[in-house]
């Protein structure tokens, strides 16, 4: 059970990375250069396949130009 919870939510982290993303208008590929990530690894962070760091949120959020709360309240 626990780790389903886990699961939805990465999902939920995922959906609001890509809504913020798009919001700012910028492609996967920018976000993963202003986070100091490779491309394919935003995709798969946005589809909840990845389990990441703190470092690498904080990275994201940092690129974006967000509060990590933004991030994840109510995950």
């Amino acid at each position: 059970m626990q780790a389903h919870k886990n699961q939805e939510a990465l999902k939920k982290f995922g959906t609001r990375v890509r809504q913020n993303r798009l919001d700012k208008g910028i492609s996967q590929e920018e976000l993963a250069e202003l986070a100091n990530v490779h491309r394919t690894y935003i995709g798969m962070i946005e589809r909840g396949e990845k389990n990441i760091t703190l470092n690498t949120m904080l990275n994201i959020t940092n690129a974006l130009g967000i509060k990590l709360t933004n991030l994840i309240e109510e995950l």
